[in-house]
């Protein structure tokens, strides 16, 4: 039988892999390369398009020589991206509006506030919950806690229309269209062909309706997004990708799924089932739950998102979140705390504590529990004797201590019952941050032999969608598990004042931002090339006949 190979795209916040797979799901070729960020502005993260695409060409050439094959070899492709980063271009040209905004970005910072504590939000929010009480409908009860954020799309888009003029003049024309990144990619890897997300990309705009399965009709409105320019919603595998135009790498590739890297993930890990644990500690961490057909409603600020649609199988995922945990190490290493992330661990377990100082993880804010895009980060307790070691103990054990905070928040609000987490990401290499997130969970963790979970998992759902594997259950028996932690009750009894401790001065940095005024948002020019002040009136919709509404 001739060998079928599956081409994988994966496109983090910092890395583009190009993984080659064969049918035992092996790994025969790869390349990888980095994606380079932009800071035109204090709170911009930009990633130039053109500079993209040329990545994307040159990393999936260099995997093909990587495993001595050709495009023409190649069964099909799957595609996973980072969420929620964005761009806009011409209809009518292809030629982009601005760089893309990523999920990073704080340009929009004062306008999640002014929409946060806004009367009209305020309202909205009664209405969901009156709603709720009258319905018992966990589509109100989500609706009666949501709050925006700097993570979602929705405000950064309605920044940029507010913004950037050519786009503003665009949408009068019904010349603009919108995509998150796989959206974008899919564009100019079809030849310009098709304008699709999958419902697992889409989900995490923030303005589409997990519960109804459609773009929100309400956030599209209150925010001002033109229908017209946002994509179609598509199943996470299947036909309708169609494939690449064949003078990009000499042959047409046909392209079988596209989907969120977080969703990657958990095929990677085979969360298959209600419950399941997928763990992902990269640029940020990523805590979610498989929540089976129905989409979680949650109080303490856990996402709702869908994990994939494949026809009649629909699945959703909880989603807790801590947006630093790479970059806190890479900041950590600039700072001169450590030569290489690689000695961490052991730096970590050369001291039996951290001499009573404290990290708060929290460059982006601080998720479930707190919901606090104010939080600052920072050590806290230091005196004369506290070393680099004790540290970097603190900075790994603040990443463990708020991993333990997302599980207690699914703890309290499902009544699932749980074994395990399967760990991936980058972050997750570190052994004394693996063992401690096991020993605070009281769970046993899964390290797989490779870490690059996303890039396994479009693998996966492509290899089943066209048959190289026949089940999800052949999917499991394929998965390697290379080491696993066990936790240790009396570890997790010693740690108990000390996250007290923590705890406490978590507080004393929540709300930091909103005290001191520190974090302006800013304006860009057209171009995104300078900067500017947020004009005050910023915050007001405009109807269609004109009129400001506050």
């Amino acid at each position: 039988m001739e060998e079928k190979y599956i081409l994988t795209l994966d496109i983090g916040t910092t890395t583009i892999r190009a993984f080659i797979y064969n049918s035992r799901a092996e790994t025969v070729g790869k390349a990888v390369d980095q994606v380079i960020l932009h800071y035109p502005c204090p709170g911009f993260v930009e990633i130039n398009p053109n500079e993209l695409w040329t990545s994307v060409i040159s990393v999936v050439k260099k995997s093909f020589q990587n495993a001595n094959l050709s495009a023409g070899q190649i069964t099909a492709m799957g595609i996973s991206t980072q969420r929620s980063t964005f761009i806009t271009w011409s209809r009518t040209t292809g030629k982009h509006f601005h760089n893309f905004v990523t999920w990073k970005d704080l340009r929009a910072d004062s306008l999640v506030k002014q929409w946060n504590k806004s009367y009209t939000w305020k309202l909205f929010k009664f209405s969901a919950y009156v709603l709720y009480l009258v319905s018992r409908s966990k589509r109100f009860k989500a609706g009666s806690v949501f709050k925006f954020m700097n993570t979602q799309t929705s405000l950064r888009l309605n920044w940029v229309l507010q913004n950037v003029v050519a786009l503003r003049n665009a949408v009068q024309n019904n010349d603009a269209m919108f995509g998150t990144l796989d959206t974008w990619l899919l564009y100019k890897l079809t030849g310009q062909r098709i304008h699709m997300t999958d419902v697992s990309s889409a989900s995490a705009t923030g303005f589409y309706d997990p519960f109804t399965m459609q773009w929100a009709g309400w956030g599209t409105l209150l925010l001002n997004i033109p229908i017209s320019s946002l994509p179609t919603v598509v199943d996470t595998a299947g036909e309708h990708f169609t494939s690449t135009a064949p003078d990009i790498w000499g042959h047409a590739i046909p392209i079988r799924s596209c989907m969120a890297d977080q969703t990657a993930s958990m095929w990677g890990s085979c969360c298959f089932d209600v419950g399941d644990i997928k763990l992902t500690m990269g640029t940020g961490t990523f805590f979610n739950i498989n929540t089976g057909s129905a989409p979680h409603a949650s109080v303490s600020g856990l996402y709702p998102v869908v994990g994939w649609r494949l026809g009649d199988e629909l699945v959703y995922s909880a989603e807790g979140a801590n947006n630093d945990t790479a970059s806190i190490i890479k900041w950590a290493q600039n700072l001169g705390l450590f030569i290489s992330p690689q000695e961490t661990a052991d730096i970590a377990n050369s001291v039996t504590d951290t001499d009573g100082a404290f990290f708060i993880p929290a460059f982006s804010g601080l998720g479930p529990p707190y919901n606090d895009g104010t939080a600052a980060s920072g050590f806290i307790g230091m005196k004369p004797s506290t070393t680099k070691a004790h540290l970097v103990r603190a900075l790994l054990e603040s990443l463990a201590f708020r991993t333990a905070q997302l599980y207690q928040c699914v703890r309290n609000e499902t009544d699932y019952t749980f074994h395990s987490i399967r760990l991936d990401g980058g972050v997750s290499n570190n052994d004394f941050l693996a063992q401690l997130v096991s020993d605070l969970t009281g769970l046993r963790v899964e390290r797989p032999v490779h870490v690059e979970m996303s890039s396994l998992g479009c693998a996966h759902i492509v290899g089943l969608h066209l048959g190289i594997w026949k089940s999800k259950q052949e999917l499991k028996s394929l998965r390697k598990v290379g080491c696993v932690f066990h936790p240790r009750p009396h570890v997790k009894k010693s740690y108990e004042h000390t996250i007290s401790m923590w705890e406490d001065a978590v507080t004393r940095m929540c709300g930091w931002y909103s005290r001191s005024n520190s974090l302006k948002s800013v304006n860009a020019v057209s171009d995104s090339s300078g900067c500017g002040v947020v004009p005050k009136n910023s915050f007001k919709l405009l109807k269609n006949n004109g009129d400001a509404v506050k």
